[in-house]
């Protein structure tokens, strides 16, 4: 695989993160560590150089950034990482939601804040996939492939691929420099085959290897045939759809949860009629499984077992970008009960 370069429109990609932004959580969040890490000249500081201690209803909080501090280690070159925005800025949280959902794979997000002329990492490569955009500045890059290294230059509107592994490093250029780094989390075959192998070892019998195998080693050799028989046999009984639903079922409820504006949607429960617009709330999915007598309904961090006898229901729920309780359907009260448990749970929001 190769680096591959992209062009879009640089407003979408900058109201994402804007200087702005990265100001006002660096200077008036109180955010603290490990969300942000420092480094210069190839070598990330300690934490004790831009942190403080504090305290709040008594007790003590530590790694809180010192916004003076990291100013001033900012104005002689340093580089200041941002990092699992995923976790804490929405913009982002909904990029990865998305990305994530597209991809079946887990991501991340950090921003990295580079002084004019500066170069916060020597060249080195990411053990994973990662994209990369400019929403502040112009960052010249020195990306090293097959046929040596080659210069990017990112500037708003320029996103770059960099699959795992590619050599790379950047330097500000006459401005201050803000780029976020999309990373991908790779789950592969080697990890999927291993939790079918490991689930076969795990009936493999805990018992003492025999006495006298010193001395005759057919007693290991005649007892592991038939343990490594029972394995391969469990293994084979293993159907392939089964493990690939156990996949999605997993990554689908163990996302981060998605809850932006939950609060208000409950203080407005109350108020949702049959014909109150009701929108998927974004990066939250929604996928049915047969479960018996119930439909299992994956919404990213959880999941909810509901009666089969609505899925039609469910089927438009899933399907729709924005509907109505009196759209579904289900009577009218049944249609109010869904519809608010769905607004309670995160799926649905209130427009």
């Amino acid at each position: 695989m190769h680096t591959h370069v992209h062009r879009r429109d640089p407003e979408a990609l900058v109201a994402l993160l804007r200087l702005e932004d990265v100001d006002r959580l660096l200077t008036s969040s109180a955010i603290r560590t490990p969300a942000v890490r420092v480094a210069r000249d190839g070598n990330v500081l300690p934490e004790s150089s831009y942190t403080r201690s504090g305290s709040l209803a008594g007790k003590p909080l530590t790694g809180l950034v010192d916004p003076a501090r990291l100013l001033t280690l900012f104005d002689d070159g340093a580089t200041v990482v941002l990092q699992g925005l995923q976790r804490s800025w929405p913009p982002l949280a909904e990029l990865v939601a998305d990305l994530e959902r597209e991809l079946g794979h887990p991501c991340q997000a950090n921003a990295y804040l580079t002084p004019p002329g500066a170069q916060g990492f020597a060249v080195h490569s990411d053990s994973h996939d990662v994209f990369v955009f400019q929403t502040h500045g112009h960052k010249l890059w020195e990306v090293h492939g097959e046929d040596g290294a080659e210069e990017l230059l990112l500037e708003p509107g320029v996103v770059a691929y960099l699959p795992t592994g590619t050599p790379h490093a950047a330097r500000a250029q006459e401005v201050p420099s803000l780029h976020v780094t999309l990373g991908i989390n790779q789950l592969t075959w080697r990890g999927l085959v291993g939790r079918v192998v490991s689930e076969a070892l795990a009936e493999v019998p805990d018992a003492h290897l025999p006495a006298g195998y010193l001395d005759d080693p057919r007693l290991l050799s005649d007892g592991l045939a038939g343990h490594l028989d029972a394995v391969v046999e469990h293994v084979r009984r293993v159907v392939g759809a089964d493990v690939a639903r156990d996949q999605v079922r997993r990554f689908l409820t163990s996302r981060p949860p998605r809850l932006a504006g939950g609060l208000v949607d409950r203080a407005a429960l109350a108020d949702v009629a049959p014909g109150t617009r009701l929108e998927r709330r974004p990066g939250v999915p929604c996928v049915l499984e047969e479960a018996g007598d119930q439909v299992r309904m994956l919404l990213g961090d959880r999941s909810l077992l509901l009666p089969a006898r609505i899925r039609p229901a469910l089927e438009q729920v899933a399907a729709a970008a924005s509907l109505t309780p009196a759209e579904l359907a289900l009577d009218e009260q049944s249609a109010l009960v869904l519809c608010r448990r769905l607004v309670r749970e995160g799926l649905l929001r209130i427009g």
